[in-house]
């Protein structure tokens, strides 16, 4: 898996792990990647190839198993900004299920960061999703 593969499956996997899609996260999901190297020099067919492969490895072997081979590849900062887009894109639907929060516990697990920067990390994604002016 080469980087770019891992970090659109880690995109996938935070949209996936609670075995829905919702069009919030969809657009989410294609807006993360879309302004991003390599993505947004892709074709559309080439984009729709990636996801079917990452689709079919999901499909399987589980989302923690393609979690541990996507974070194994990435560096530390690619890590630090794949655990970033994970948190948004949980959040992008406003709620935290139980799947999504063990998604997010086992990732922070799985990185080659202090405990505290992934922490912190996960926090502030948080507050900055959070709907602070809804009534």
């Amino acid at each position: 898996m080469t980087p770019s593969e891992a970090f659109a499956a880690v995109a996938l996997i935070a949209v996936g792990c609670d075995n829905t899609l919702n069009r919030e996260e969809a657009r989410s999901l294609r807006h993360q990647l879309e302004n991003r190297s390599p993505y947004r020099d892709l074709p559309e067919d080439a984009m729709g190839d990636l996801f079917d492969r990452l689709l079919t490895r999901l499909r399987e072997q589980g989302w923690h198993e393609l979690l541990k081979q996507a974070i194994a590849v990435l560096s530390t900062p690619q890590q630090e900004t794949a655990l970033a887009m994970a948190v948004h894109l949980v959040l992008s639907d406003r709620q935290l299920d139980a799947q999504e929060k063990q998604l997010l516990q086992e990732m922070a697990s799985l990185l080659r960061l202090p405990q505290e920067r992934s922490q912190l990390i996960i926090d502030v994604i948080g507050v900055l999703n959070r709907d602070s002016l809804a009534a």
